[in-house]
């Protein structure tokens, strides 16, 4: 049977409420957030039950929920601006210039806000081994990257309308977010949403965004990239064919998995994200039947506000994120414990400090390099993206707990895993696991693995 087909109902852009001097300033890149000029849009977003009631016979309700939604987001946008913005690049011949920043004037159209529908129930989601590709569909900015946001609104966001449920997709372009700032955002405009649901006037928010950009002494805020045109640093990918499944892991699953690579390093300090990235790295790449001397690594993405001496405050908005990875061939890995794996994560994540941070900005300096996701990602070795940490079940927009998380097409290739809090929280775990068919078979053959999986879906 033919997968039914997301229908375009209305698309509108929404602008913030007030507009101010402030807002009329250009926003200037730090080099965290240029370098991602070539990378993906972070698309994600909730599922949720329509309320009792809620149904096709009920046409108010979709029509309230988006005027509200679209009310504040308008608010939200005031702390947030430079959503609303656009790209620029503005070049100059003599002396050489070539500058990308963020247009916040009133220039752009704003927000992009579309209303969508699709006659498939929630079970229709969640009920298959794997996610259906129909999912990618409930976000906008399909398969664009960052630079596309010279002419492509900086947030979309796609309201799908099932037939039992309703889902909030968000796309926000990577210059202007981390993962961090992504849920910051996400949180902020759910806030204001319940604030105006109670009735409350003169919102504000509890975690105000910072949203000047932090640079190192000496440079910035306008960064001459040395380039003359955008063909030079900036490529398109293609994901291969690939099997995306949902992975849950109970606390005590997770427990388990912590004590066990503690004990087997005879160490108290592997945390319980080091030890199931940990056993996903070993899993993966026993499932690939990699050659015995073949390099293999596993990235884990890190927030460097915490990093940097003196840290960045915690509300920094904007890109404030690298990774860093434990190496290993493959035979070395798989002779090895779950614990020798965990370890040599756990150096990595402890051993990236200010200096570290710092050096890095200071190459990037001297090289403007981009980054480009087909050689960013190796097909030999396993990326960790987002967190469990990110308050992600937080955003309800008045409809209850998301039933699920799920992403878009953005960031897809063999062996990234995007981790999600559990839904039922007290430190559980979602993990989606992207893979080739026959990795994901063989993923799935492994007792290792599936023995720590407490269910999916």
């Amino acid at each position: 049977m033919a997968t039914p087909t997301v229908r375009l109902i209305s698309e509108c852009f929404i602008k913030p409420k007030f507009t101010s001097e402030e807002t009329k300033e250009p926003c200037y890149l730090a080099p965290w957030d240029l370098a991602m000029l070539s990378a993906n849009y972070i698309q994600k977003g909730l599922l949720y039950s329509k309320p009792h009631g809620a149904n096709a016979d009920d046409p108010n309700f979709i029509a309230t929920f988006l005027d509200r939604l679209k009310d504040s987001l308008a608010l939200t946008l005031d702390h947030f601006y430079p959503l609303a913005g656009r790209l620029v690049t503005k070049k100059e011949e003599n002396p050489p210039s070539y500058v990308v920043f963020v247009d916040c004037n009133n220039s752009s159209p704003g927000v992009k806000f579309i209303h969508a529908a699709v006659d498939m129930t929630v079970s229709d989601i969640l009920s298959p081994i794997y996610v259906p590709p129909v999912v990618q569909s409930f976000f906008d900015h399909d398969r664009v990257i960052n630079h596309d946001g010279h002419t492509l609104s900086l947030l979309s966001i796609q309201v799908t309308e099932l037939v039992d449920g309703i889902f909030v997709g968000c796309s926000i372009n990577h210059i202007m977010v981390d993962g961090t700032s992504f849920w910051h955002f996400f949180n902020s405009w759910s806030e204001v949403f319940m604030a105006q649901l109670q009735g409350k006037n003169n919102i504000s928010l509890s975690r105000p965004p910072v949203l000047k950009r932090w640079f190192p002494d000496g440079y910035g805020p306008i960064i001459n990239l040395p380039f003359t045109h955008h063909d030079q640093f900036i490529s398109r990918f293609e994901a291969p064919l690939l099997k995306e499944r949902i992975f849950h892991f109970s606390s005590e699953s997770i427990a388990k998995l912590k004590a066990r690579a503690n004990a087997e390093c005879n160490s108290n300090k592997i945390s319980s994200f080091q030890a199931l990235s940990a056993l996903l790295w070993r899993s993966i790449t026993r499932a690939r039947s990699l050659p015995d001397e073949q390099e293999t690594s596993c990235r884990l993405a890190i927030n460097d506000r915490t990093r940097l001496d003196p840290p960045l405050p915690e509300n920094y908005f904007g890109n404030s994120v690298q990774t860093v990875r434990g190496v290993a061939t493959a035979a070395e890995l798989l002779e090895h414990d779950l614990g020798w794996a965990a370890w040599l994560l756990h150096q990595a994540v402890v051993g990236h400090t200010d200096n570290d941070v710092r050096g890095w900005l200071d190459s990037w300096f001297e090289t403007h390099f981009i980054y480009h996701l087909g050689q960013f990602f190796d097909p030999n070795s396993i990326m960790m993206g987002s967190s469990p940490r990110f308050n992600k079940y937080g955003v309800e927009f008045g409809l209850g707990k998301g039933l699920a998380l799920r992403s878009g097409y953005a960031h897809k290739l063999d062996g990234t895993v995007s981790c999600y809090p559990g839904r039922e929280g007290g430190g559980s775990v979602d993990l989606e696991v992207c893979l080739p068919p026959n990795s994901m078979s063989a993923l799935e053959s492994n007792l290792e693995f599936m023995e720590a999986v407490s269910s999916t879906r």
